[in-house]
């Protein structure tokens, strides 16, 4: 993991060379962070006390994600005739566990914005690049699990979850009448629908690739085919999460497919809520950084006067760090 993080790092360091377009500003780094005009930047508690709301919604999309786990979902009308091949696969544990998915979805893109932040110390990027990550997790994860308890659709190993010895029982409608004591085992079979592990990926790890692509500037037109590449990476290990689903017979390629396009495009969202396209000149940072320098001209002889290194030096001795 120690390599990982020293490779990431250095790749910033590295694509920092060419100096994105600036307003003019006075802008130093010292201990407590990067100095914007006569205004410091503020501390992540400070930051974390502004967005207090926006944090407190966090809270309320985790109560509705509970919620959306208790209630029972939709029970789809399965006689006989209906117990198609489709639905009759093995039941057998995931590949992937469930608890498994927050840690690399979460947990390692958290990691990675916080060696990032090691390098630039901008307050706001830490901040924005973790509430976003959390915003787009958490956003899929609702719509996710309101179409799994609307749909009701039947995983492809329903059968055995229902039937645990094979044996079919109806009700006198001609519905299934499951024989599985595990009430959750059943309830989870009827969650097929789209796939919440799929999504949940795409949701974490697209955010990363999104924000790869503009720490990293891997469409600054020099033509660095191997950033690219460690772009597609996180998209890579989403869309292989999404085969185990398959594999396992938890969920049809259909239902991984839905889940992708929701995780995808949630992901891209929530990234572009708080930082700049990743091609423009400025997409290496947040909105807010570049709010706070627009908020902190006033030194009229503050005029940067050269780059180098990713470093652009202002008159008076004031730094700022690409």
């Amino acid at each position: 993991m120690s390599h990982v993080l020293l490779m990431f790092q250095t790749l910033f360091k590295s694509s920092a060379r060419s100096t994105p377009n600036l307003p003019r500003h006075s802008v130093h780094r010292g201990m407590a962070g990067v100095q914007l005009g006569a205004s410091p930047q503020p501390r992540l508690g400070q930051l974390i006390k502004r967005h207090l709301h926006d944090w407190l919604m966090l809270l309320v999309l985790g109560v509705i994600v509970w919620m959306l786990n208790a209630v029972e979902p939709f029970h789809r009308y399965l006689s006989e005739e209906m117990l198609s091949p489709e639905i009759k696969y093995p039941f057998k544990d995931d590949t992937v566990p469930m608890f498994v998915v927050p840690v690399y979805a979460v947990l390692i893109p958290c990691i990675i914005f916080i060696t990032f932040y090691t390098s630039r110390r901008d307050v706001y990027d830490v901040h924005y690049a973790i509430m976003g990550i959390l915003y787009s997790v958490l956003i899929t994860a609702v719509v996710t699990d309101a179409i799994k308890d609307a749909v009701g659709r039947p995983r492809p190993n329903f059968f055995f979850r229902c039937f645990p010895d094979g044996k079919q029982v109806f009700q006198t409608d001609g519905d299934v009448m499951c024989t599985n004591l595990e009430t959750k085992v059943i309830k989870e079979g009827y969650k097929s629908f789209p796939s919440g592990h799929t999504s949940w990926s795409f949701a974490g790890l697209g955010f990363l690739a999104w924000y790869l692509c503009g720490k990293i500037k891997v469409f600054n037109g020099e033509g660095y085919a191997a950033k690219l590449c460690i772009v597609v990476l996180p998209y890579l290990a989403a869309a292989l999460v999404g085969i185990s689903r398959v594999d396992d017979y938890w969920h049809h390629w259909t239902d991984v497919f839905a889940g992708a396009l929701i995780g995808s495009m949630v992901s891209a969202l929530c990234y572009l809520q708080f930082f700049p396209f990743p091609h423009l000149p400025n997409g290496w940072a947040p909105h807010a950084f570049f709010a706070g320098i627009e908020d902190g001209r006033g030194s009229k002889d503050a005029v940067a006067s050269k780059s180098t290194n990713g470093v652009v030096d202002l008159e008076g001795g004031g730094k700022i760090y690409c």
